[in-house]
């Protein structure tokens, strides 16, 4: 306590007293930040890992633009064996397929149209005992090019299938050759982008009569 009131406090501040980090010490320090530096590393290395693994595993992107997708599928086998994207330039609301058909007396063909374009995207022969050439499309990007789901969940077509060509009125199990493809990438992408449509199916036999049923394959259309 002060005596009296005029007297002034003062406080000195000496330099030499603050206490200093030898070179040892100095050297200590840096030491251990560069092993902090060393643990830390993984560690931020596997949260930005874990933070890309909490995305979805897959990702479906849109179908832009009006398209169509062609599935192969082998008839005896159900192997996925291919398939091919078309691109219209002009928009359709609907997708209606109609074709023409010429019964293979010896040779016959078969032709599908997209009606509401006017547009042909099917054209293959049909050999009473033989093998007719498919014209178009006149090649099908192999099913390897294909990317599959990671998911084990299975989709169907909400408004089931449609048989566009099936000149014996035959029945089938439209759901054998579909499970070969609905995990398909692809074919989530055009669920997605249309899910009310039905997909298009039918049964393309090149050999007929005498025929060979490894030659024939299943043929599924999609539209976005």
């Amino acid at each position: 306590m002060l005596n009296h009131p005029n007297t002034i406090l003062k406080l000195t501040f000496n330099p030499a007293t603050i206490p200093k980090f030898s070179h040892l010490q100095s050297e200590s320090i840096k030491t251990d930040m560069k092993k902090f530096a060393l643990l830390a590393l993984p560690l931020l290395l596997l949260a930005s890992c874990s933070g890309e693994d909490a995305s979805p595993a897959n990702t479906i992107d849109p179908v832009d633009g009006n398209k169509l997708l062609m599935l192969k599928v082998d008839y005896t086998t159900n192997t996925f064996e291919g398939g091919k994207e078309f691109t219209f330039e002009q928009a359709t609301t609907d997708f209606t397929v109609t074709h023409e058909y010429q019964e293979p007396g010896d040779f016959g063909w078969v032709k599908l149209y997209y009606d509401e374009l006017d547009t042909e995207i099917f054209y293959g022969e049909i050999h009473w005992m033989g093998l007719g050439q498919l014209h178009f499309p006149d090649a099908f990007d192999p099913a390897g090019s294909f990317e599959h789901v990671l998911t084990d969940d299975y989709q169907t077509p909400l408004n089931g299938f449609e048989n566009v060509f099936n000149p014996s009125g035959q029945e089938f199990d439209y759901h054998q050759p579909w499970s070969h493809v609905q995990g398909l990438v692809k074919v989530r992408q055009y669920l997605q982008a249309n899910p009310t449509a039905t997909a298009k199916i039918f049964l393309y036999t090149p050999s007929v009569g005498i025929g060979n049923p490894a030659d024939w394959d299943w043929i599924i259309l999609l539209k976005n």
